[in-house]
């Protein structure tokens, strides 16, 4: 499966794009749409908006890929596509062990999507940008494709 537009669409919302290194509010350093770690080959900052683009579906196939392998149940692509943008945003290590997986994976999808607003802390600090995210993604996540 792959992430739907909505999907790629709440992820480049709430990232923004910026195309040269910045830290972001946990200090990490980040470019284009919330890529961490080093350019891939055929990148180089400052990024083009498309090179930002590029680089989002590139990175999207790894967090793709993290959802695939930890989530055993079956999911429609709006939720896939919001525990995607989860993912992108948080790690999987996160997701890995996070209550939402667990409830998810028993088969408990309102539940599931009831722990997406628990996710709004970064540096020990809530952040409004993570609120409206995790709303965004909730919203999706019970939508019915």
């Amino acid at each position: 499966m792959k992430t739907n537009q909505a999907g790629v669409d709440l992820i480049a919302r709430f990232e923004g794009f910026e195309p040269d290194w910045y830290n972001d509010v946990v200090q990490v350093p980040t470019i284009g749409y919330g890529h961490t770690g080093d350019l891939p080959d055929g990148f180089t900052a400052p990024l083009t908006t498309e090179e930002g683009k590029r680089l989002l579906m590139t990175d999207l196939q790894r967090y793709e890929g993290y959802v695939a392998e930890l989530v055993t149940v079956p999911l429609n692509e709006n939720q896939y596509s919001a525990l995607v943008s989860f993912t992108y945003n948080l790690g999987r290590e996160n997701l890995k062990e996070s209550t939402l997986l667990r409830m998810l994976n028993s088969g408990e999808y309102t539940q599931a999507a009831d722990q997406f607003p628990r996710w709004v802390f970064a540096g020990g600090k809530r952040w409004n940008g993570l609120i409206l995210r995790r709303g965004a993604e909730r919203k999706l996540f019970l939508s019915p494709v």
